[in-house]
């Protein structure tokens, strides 16, 4: 078992307003949470840890970030992180999910917010891994 610590080179990328088959007009992109900033630690062949700062336009309790995800371009997930709360008072924050298996010749996946109300969205951190 190896464990290699890698700061992980990220790139933002506009990411498309929701889930496929939404409306982009019922969803306006700045109410989306923000992938700001990734770090990424393998702790074995093809197994990571993620720790990602999101920043979201929390507005109310129905309104928040209430999750964030590791999946490739392909749309395949390999990790969720549930948020169990708002995080209104904390802006942005950092939050971390273990033990993410990514296949070997995967080269990059996207981490991408949720928000509580509007779903997937906003800005988004394409990782190249090490």
């Amino acid at each position: 078992m190896r464990a290699v610590t890698v700061l992980a080179a990220i790139a933002l990328v506009a990411a498309s307003c929701g889930e496929s088959g939404s409306s982009e007009s019922s969803k306006p992109t700045d109410r989306f949470p923000d992938v700001v900033d990734v770090e990424v630690e393998e702790t074995a062949e093809g197994v990571y840890t993620f720790d990602v700062t999101i920043s979201s336009p929390y507005d109310s309790p129905q309104r928040y970030a209430d999750a964030w995800r590791v999946k490739d371009e392909d749309g395949t997930v390999y990790g969720v992180r549930e948020l169990l709360h708002d995080h209104a008072g904390e802006q942005p924050f950092t939050r971390s999910l273990s033990g993410v298996e990514i296949p070997s010749g995967v080269e990059s996946v996207i981490i991408e917010g949720r928000d509580l109300e509007n779903g997937w969205g906003g800005e988004t951190a394409k990782v190249l891994l090490p």
